[in-house]
């Protein structure tokens, strides 16, 4: 599977989950692959987690690409510049950006209205989700369309149609950071469309992160346990599920007939015909619409 070999990729917050999962995805089909982020083997980010950039390099190079873990905060607008100046000088292109970068969670309070909320951590999710993203973009994209065919994903929460309702359980802040990324998609698609690049918005379903399993004390070998406490959890998807729906993007000479919208791992698994790594094709979002909101018991029968 070398169909992207030759290519160099930026994941910027690769450290863990959907992140993670794209980098070794991409690495899979050959790229060469920056996987950036805040956490190393010896400093950890806010979000204290164990997960670190070399671990995601060596995973894409074990996937048959070539890993290059790099330590960027991406709110430091200096080293952003010098992360793509990197990138010019021993490659001299860019062929896919993703961006995924968070942290943000550490932050977020459910159920809590705006005026409720700790104004300092809200603010610091804004910058986490939408400032980073603004910042790599800005100087990532001029390395990006000396060639066209090049490729932005924005990496979010929620389909075009779930988003359209607002996220009351999670917030003023979140719902903002997520809205605004699809919106983000959505310019930087108009931008780009001149100089024969892409730009879309990319969402997982109900995604079993590294965070999400710990919380649920279940690991990736037995997460239906978790459903015992969680039913709707029936409808998850393992980070490798969104990093495929990622690589078929890359990979697809025609991306160009997706430019500006907002997609989805389970609506991707269709098109492009990839499957979890268990086998199946949750559906997430058409489930949440259909049977979570309207109440109905969980039964993720036809939607996986």
């Amino acid at each position: 599977m070398d169909e992207l070999k030759g290519k160099v990729v930026l994941v910027a917050g690769a450290s863990r989950a959907a992140g993670r999962a794209i980098a070794v995805e991409l690495g899979r089909r050959g790229a060469t692959v920056y996987a950036t982020g805040r956490t190393t083997r010896a400093q950890r980010s806010e979000m204290n987690r164990p997960e670190t950039i070399e671990e995601t390099a060596e995973l894409v190079t074990a996937a048959g690409g070539e890993g290059i873990a790099v330590q960027v905060d991406h709110l430091d607008p200096d080293r952003v510049k010098a992360l793509v100046e990197r990138i010019d000088r021993d490659h001299g292109r860019l062929d896919v950006l993703v961006n995924d970068i968070w942290g943000g969670d550490v932050y977020l309070k459910f159920g809590t209205k705006l005026w409720e909320h700790d104004l300092d951590g809200g603010l610091r999710m804004l910058r986490l989700g939408i400032d980073s993203h603004a910042i790599t973009s800005h100087f990532a994209l001029p390395l990006l369309i000396r060639r066209s065919g090049g490729l932005v994903i924005e990496m979010t929460d929620g389909t075009t149609e779930s988003n359209a309702v607002y996220r009351a359980d999670a917030g003023f802040f979140y719902d903002l950071v997520k809205v605004s990324v699809q919106r983000m998609a959505l310019a930087q698609s108009v931008e780009l469309a001149p100089h024969g690049c892409t730009a879309v918005a990319l969402t997982p379903g109900w995604l079993r992160s590294e965070a999400m399993l710990e919380a649920f004390g279940v690991t990736e070998d037995n997460w239906r346990d978790a459903t015992a406490h969680q039913p709707h959890f029936v409808i998850s998807e393992s980070p490798a599920f969104v990093g495929r729906a990622a690589a078929a993007l890359a990979t697809d000479p025609e991306v160009a007939r997706w430019n500006g919208q907002s997609l989805s791992s389970g609506q991707l698994a269709r098109v492009y015909d990839f499957d979890d790594v268990d086998g199946s094709r949750p559906d997430a979002w058409r489930y949440i619409a259909e049977v979570e909101r309207q109440g109905k018991p969980a039964d993720a029968t036809g939607y996986r």
